[in-house]
């Protein structure tokens, strides 16, 4: 048995990624080294390619390896797209990585893409080695020693700044084979055994789907969580399918299992391929299409504009980017919970000391298959891919789903997001001591008035009261206060009205709940 690192290739375009994973691949899968017709005649990746390397196991995690069953360890290089405008493959491809391949072409340093590369690895994984590439074209011996040295010292200095463990940096030539061997090494030294979880439902991310004829379907992918075995039961979400697996293969070699972590195609019951292509097989009933969701953002730092309320935003969830609308909303537990009250935020700027955490409910164009718990990351991709701005604006798991399509009746109404509003009048006349007429709060043609009963409100002059009842058809209220008011305030207003002394101003703050329209959704603030 086999344990699986999965390596992600990661880099600028034309900084020899492909080239690199065909130097280190010993095995190549159906779906490696730009056999899409459409790479090979642009010179380019257009999709994500995977291929693998065995080797013995390092000394300093043979020992628990062995204890654990393993008796080799698998390399399986995940090669994605350079190019800008294929950032949502790379984005899909880097969510199953444990190690990323940071490739740099020695002649021209860190790139556009080499920096958003960067970012979306310390989102997934945060272990990474730098390979600085095409070290070959670097052919003046004392020249070469130089660039290097700068490109080190640069590199350094970025990643210094970046939450990654310790991260080597390799100088090779994958062209040449020069220190490729160096890199194998390296990659030994950074292996591990990956936190993997076999008791949770089975969920398969499919990056490639074809047809065996007399045989069935296979789905290429890796597997996200869990186990399946041969003649299991599974489910093809997007297509609402039950299916049987029927046989599983690893790079040629056939298994009756498969857990987190292995890449791995597996044969179930015939589909039509191409209703599929991309996406999730799972356990069944696990993934369902979401129409909403909550998630506890994390904002990017090198996402230079503000993320504002009411903004749209691609959401990449797994394989698959949709566009959602976004609503900040920020509280005081990290958690969240219909429980509680959250106070809208207009916009959040990467700049600004968060002292609350900020949630952000995403509302999506079209439903999208997820699961409580799952990474998503949101970005501007419809920014201009030649610019030098980061287009990656925030992440976070979602803390909720919302499968039901009428959620705007059923569901957002039970989510107590408010903003702080306040109405100022006058006192009009005296009734009493202990009550007070005032004008000016609520417009003539209110209806809402009585919504506004019992709350708190306060005097110019000190005083505070609480609103009794509604008064006429004029916008009028009664206030009450259950100390007497002041004879200054009773001698300034009367019983007629406020006197040249000057008027007496009443204040009402309180919470308006963005999602309760048709109730008294009002709160006095403490």
């Amino acid at each position: 048995m086999y344990l699986n690192l999965n390596i992600g290739i990661l880099g600028h375009v034309d900084s020899g990624k492909t080239t690199l994973a065909k130097s280190l691949s010993a095995i190549a899968s159906t779906a490696a080294f730009d056999k899409n017709p459409q790479s090979q005649e642009r010179g380019i990746t257009l999709d994500l390619g995977f291929s693998a390397l065995q080797v013995d196991l390092p000394s300093h995690i043979r020992e628990q390896c062995t204890a654990q069953g393993y008796e080799k360890l698998q390399y399986t290089f995940v090669d994605c797209p350079g190019h800008a405008s294929l950032i949502r493959t790379i984005i899909g491809g880097a969510q199953i990585i444990d190690l990323m391949l940071l490739v740099i072409d020695s002649e021209k340093g860190i790139q556009p893409q080499t920096a958003e590369c960067l970012i979306i690895c310390e989102l997934t994984c945060r272990k990474m080695i730098v390979v600085l590439n095409k070290i070959d074209a670097l052919r003046d011996p004392t020249q070469k020693q130089k660039t290097l040295t700068r490109l080190r010292k640069g590199i350094g200095g970025v990643v210094s700044k970046m939450s990654f463990d310790e991260t080597p940096l390799v100088a090779i030539s994958a062209a040449t084979g020069e220190n490729v061997s160096e890199l194998i090494e390296t990659m030994r030294s950074k292996s591990f055994i990956p936190q993997r979880n076999p008791d949770l439902p089975f969920m398969f991310a499919v990056d490639h789907c074809f047809a065996i004829k007399g045989q069935g379907t296979v789905c290429t992918g890796t597997v996200l969580q869990g186990t399946v075995s041969v003649n299991d039961g599974i489910e093809i979400p997007k297509l609402k399918l039950q299916r049987k697996v029927k046989s599983i293969q690893m790079f040629r070699k056939s298994y009756q299992t498969i857990r987190q972590g292995d890449r791995a195609g597996i044969c179930i019951t015939q589909f039509d391929p191409k209703s599929l292509e991309r996406g999730i097989v799972c356990a069944s009933n696990y993934v369902h299409h979401v129409y909403a969701a909550v998630v506890r953002l994390c904002s990017v730092k090198y996402y230079k504009r503000p993320i504002k309320s009411k903004a749209k935003f691609h959401i990449t969830c797994g394989y698959e980017t949709v566009v959602a609308t976004i609503l900040l909303f920020s509280g005081e537990e990290e958690s969240f919970s219909y429980t509680q009250q959250y106070e809208y935020v207009e916009e959040i700027a990467n700049d600004q000391d968060q002292q609350r955490h900020i949630f952000a409910l995403l509302e999506f164009e079209t439903p999208v298959l997820a699961f409580e718990n799952v990474l998503i990351i949101g970005s501007k991709l419809d920014s201009d891919v030649h610019a030098a701005d980061c287009r990656i604006a925030f992440s976070g798991r979602l803390a909720h789903t919302i499968r039901d399509c009428k959620y705007t009746e059923t569901i957002l109404p039970e989510l107590q997001i408010y903003k702080h509003k306040t109405k100022t009048g006058s006192i009009q006349r005296v009734v009493n001591e202990n009550e007070l007429i005032a004008v000016g709060l609520f417009k003539k043609s209110a209806n809402n008035r009585q919504a506004f009963v019992g709350l708190g409100v306060s005097l110019s002059t000190g005083e505070r009261g609480t609103i009794l009842d509604t008064f006429g058809a004029s916008g009028k209220v009664k206030l009450h206060f259950a100390e007497p008011v002041s004879a200054d305030v009773l001698q300034r207003v009367g019983q007629k009205g406020p006197t040249p002394q000057g008027e007496v101003k009443v204040e009402l703050k309180f919470k308006k709940f963005l999602f309760r329209k048709n109730a008294k959704v009002q709160k006095i603030l403490q």
